[in-house]
């Protein structure tokens, strides 16, 4: 299994109504009001986790996640791979017995797709209010292209370079 890659930036976004009419003004749709539960396990290298994916449009799905990125404060690429799960609480328990839950991220999510885009406006549980920008890249898609594109949301979102945060959810709840 190849992995597949995006160019990602997340960013600290108080103001979700603003952001939410910012994506349409641009011409993004609209796709779902997502609830996830990501329920990570540690690994060598990379991260891991399952997500619990509750669909306002009734599609509800779990995924295993793993993937691997920096952990640098601007647009990052990201290398993942991602396997459908029929029985997400069945994988839970064994992952756990295996390694343990060191964390559980909750969040709202909406969705917006802008070209080959993903616009996410988060609330994440314990953590606040995000935006989060993932250019998913085809196989033989440069990269180059991902962050072109960043740099364009990241300024018609009005993001400041202090806003933007290269954790994930899981390293900043378990920071405290």
């Amino acid at each position: 299994m190849t992995p597949r890659r995006n160019v990602e930036l997340k960013a600290r976004y108080p103001d979700l109504d603003t952001g939410r009419s910012t994506a349409l003004r641009l011409g993004s749709v609209h796709q779902d009001t997502l609830r996830q539960r990501d329920t990570y396990f540690p690994v060598v290298t990379g991260r891991l986790k399952l997500r619990e994916i509750r669909s306002a449009t009734g599609d509800d799905s779990s995924e295993l996640i793993w993937y691997a990125r920096s952990n640098d404060s601007s647009a990052r690429t990201s290398c993942f791979h991602v396997v459908a799960v029929s029985d997400p609480g069945d994988v839970i328990e064994v992952l756990a017995a295996a390694t343990g839950i060191p964390v559980i991220v909750s969040k709202t999510r909406e969705l917006f797709l802008w070209h080959n885009v993903r616009i996410h406006l988060d609330d994440v549980e314990g953590l606040g209010k995000f935006l989060e920008f993932e250019a998913v890249l085809a196989a033989d898609q440069d990269e180059s292209e991902g962050y072109d594109q960043l740099r364009t949301l990241e300024r018609e979102f009005g993001i400041l370079a202090s806003d933007i945060i290269g954790q994930s959810y899981a390293d900043l709840l378990a920071d405290g």
